[in-house]
């Protein structure tokens, strides 16, 4: 099954690519690897929640902001590769977790787009991650998602 066609199944519309908050390029292609730049969980320009996980963004919430920075990666990946069925592989995501004090579970937090790139891309969505507590993101953002694909 087309990935489109995919995403319509399960009632996914694809956002609009956003634009880099700073001096860089959303993607860049090298060899038979595309690199996403950190994407934060913007929807139509605007950050969707702001603030450190648990104190001021639920742990549910912060789920929902990194399904969001995969779609927003993915819309990079599309512009990029005119196709998502271009892809080969998720290879990799790095996620970063705002995070208060004593917080632990940005593992959990990042299933969020882990599990949401298991339902798009079935075997070629399982990858190897990383996910990290900080202290702040860009713009305010809870959660922060670098990905790296096959194509």
């Amino acid at each position: 099954m087309r990935i489109d066609e995919k995403l319509k199944q399960i009632g996914i519309d694809l956002p609009n690519a956003p634009s880099p908050v700073g001096s860089y390029v959303p993607y860049v292609r090298s060899g038979g690897l595309l690199f996403i730049s950190g994407q934060i969980p913007t929807v139509n320009g605007e950050l969707l929640h702001h603030g450190k996980v648990p104190e001021e963004v639920s742990l549910e919430d912060a789920k929902k902001c990194a399904k969001i920075c995969l779609l927003n990666a993915l819309a990079h990946a599309n512009k990029a590769l005119q196709s998502l069925d271009q892809i080969k592989r998720i290879v990799r995501m790095t996620g970063y977790v705002a995070s208060s004090e004593k917080f632990t579970e940005q593992a959990d937090v990042m299933n969020g787009a882990s599990d949401l790139a298991f339902e798009i891309f079935d075997e070629i969505g399982k990858h190897a991650r990383l996910a990290v507590g900080v202290y702040e993101l860009p713009l305010g953002a809870p959660v922060e998602l670098e990905v790296i694909l096959e194509v």
